[in-house]
């Protein structure tokens, strides 16, 4: 983002966004098979966004069936006894609507984009696969193998997308964050029609479901349909919370080179940190937050201004950091070398960066020109219906509450320059360190390794 071209803007936003309360906003309901509903009105377009959140993704899996809620995912389109594989994206097509899923670390989740007046079309298919999937297995087959080759071209093919997914299974060894969200391709040949079954049973049910409503809508009577269509939707018992898999101390740097055929090297660096869900001090991961804008957020960021411009020691650096997750996570950075510069020099370079901010405080007009940043970048995802409603249904469903949200401009506001000396200090410490190296090496030598 660019403050210089519309800091005013962005000034009279955050008085909008602080002057309307998001929580005076929403409606919430339960129905009493234990479904949530939150219901935001939006009243500029005729449109409405439907999204089915449910609480279970990659790192509620175990070993040997990972991959499994996103190989369910797909299977969700595969069909129930009322309609055919296939059918249900054809239908929300043929009522001039778009639909999608995603799986996470912590979620999975279904959604539909629609003229407001077809909204019950979304909800009568919706209730009918929480609980009638079919599961035909020539279908799991077919699925199974469209995601081991997904998983080929976005992973095993990808250098980076290999090594991301080696620097976290390095990184992490209890965490369940460590564990890819596509799946180990072992785990997906093994994966059975009988582990899919027995995943769906346990957690596709209106009580570890979050029903979001965002657009041209009346809360009473989008209440009225949810009732209509969800109310009869069995709740399961199955539905438990998961034993705890917290990550042992980490008691010295981790290392690991990847070798790939690529055309330049690549930097990872991850601390492990608290998440807003796993912090003892509450103000910490907005500390974070904020820190990570100071690294990298805009082209007045010190890894932008002082590594690439003056320095000129990376081609690209940034900083990155989920404060809404489950399990406490790691701050991410990431940066490619410039030509002829090494990846020990970069990372000394970037070592040399995170010092100062152990031992200088940032200054206020560097602070308040990120918190503006900050902060406006979590305003502009108000403008989009479907952000709105993923902000409430990523905060209902990893623990925190979708009321939550309120407290992020204020608490990203308050963060000073000696509580982001203190984090620094904390938690970007070698002995939480985990290093990747992307090592560039040739097709030829890539295919003797394999």
């Amino acid at each position: 983002m660019y403050i210089k071209r519309y800091h005013a803007t962005v000034l009279v936003l955050l008085g909008l966004f602080l002057s309307g309360s998001l929580s005076a906003q929403v409606h919430e309901f339960k129905l009493r098979n234990g479904l949530k509903i939150l219901i935001k009105e939006d009243h500029r377009a005729p449109v409405v966004v439907a999204q089915i959140w449910y609480k279970v993704g990659s790192s509620y899996e175990h070993n040997g069936i990972t991959g499994v809620s996103h190989v369910l995912e797909h299977m969700m389109f595969k069909g129930t006894e009322k309609h055919d594989a296939g059918e249900f994206s054809k239908i929300i097509a043929a009522n001039g609507g778009r639909d999608n899923a995603f799986t996470s670390k912590d979620y999975t989740a279904y959604f539909q984009h629609l003229e407001v007046s077809r909204l019950p079309i979304s909800f009568e298919m919706e209730a009918d696969r929480m609980r009638n999937l079919t599961l035909p297995v020539e279908e799991f087959k077919k699925e199974v193998e469209v995601v081991m080759e997904e998983r080929r071209m976005r992973t095993d093919d990808k250098p980076r997308s290999k090594m991301y997914e080696q620097f976290y299974a390095t990184a992490f060894n209890s965490n369940p964050y460590g564990q890819p969200i596509i799946g180990w391709m072992d785990d997906l040949i093994n994966l059975n029609i009988n582990d899919l079954q027995m995943w769906y049973e346990k957690w596709y049910a209106p009580n570890n479901a979050t029903l979001v409503v965002v657009g041209d809508v009346n809360p009473k009577e989008v209440l009225k349909l949810a009732e209509r269509y969800y109310g009869s939707v069995p709740r399961t018992p199955n539905v438990k919370p998961l034993k705890p898999r917290f990550e042992p101390k980490q008691d010295g740097p981790r290392y690991l080179k990847v070798k790939a055929p690529a055309r330049l090297p690549y930097l990872l660096m991850g601390y492990k940190v608290p998440v807003v869900k796993t912090a003892k001090e509450e103000w910490e991961p907005y500390a974070l937050e904020v820190m990570a804008g100071v690294l990298s957020s805009g082209s007045s960021a010190r890894f932008t201004k002082k590594l690439v411009r003056e320095k000129q020691i990376v081609a690209q650096a940034s900083a990155g950091y989920n404060l809404y997750a489950r399990q406490s996570e790691l701050f991410v950075i990431d940066a490619t070398p410039a030509a002829g510069k090494s990846i020990e020099a970069v990372q000394q370079a970037i070592v040399d960066e995170l010092e100062l901010l152990k031992t200088q405080p940032v200054s206020q007009q560097e602070l308040d020109r990120i918190k503006a940043q900050v902060v406006a970048s979590k305003v502009y995802e108000k403008d989009s219906l479907f952000y709105q409603a993923m902000q409430m249904g990523t905060l209902e469903t990893v623990g925190l509450g979708w009321q939550r949200l309120d407290e992020y401009p204020d608490k990203v506001r308050s963060v000073t320059a000696e509580q982001i000396m203190q984090v620094a200090n904390k938690y970007l410490i070698e002995d939480s360190l985990t290093v990747a190296e992307l090592v560039p090496v040739s097709m030829k030598q890539a295919k003797k390794k394999n």
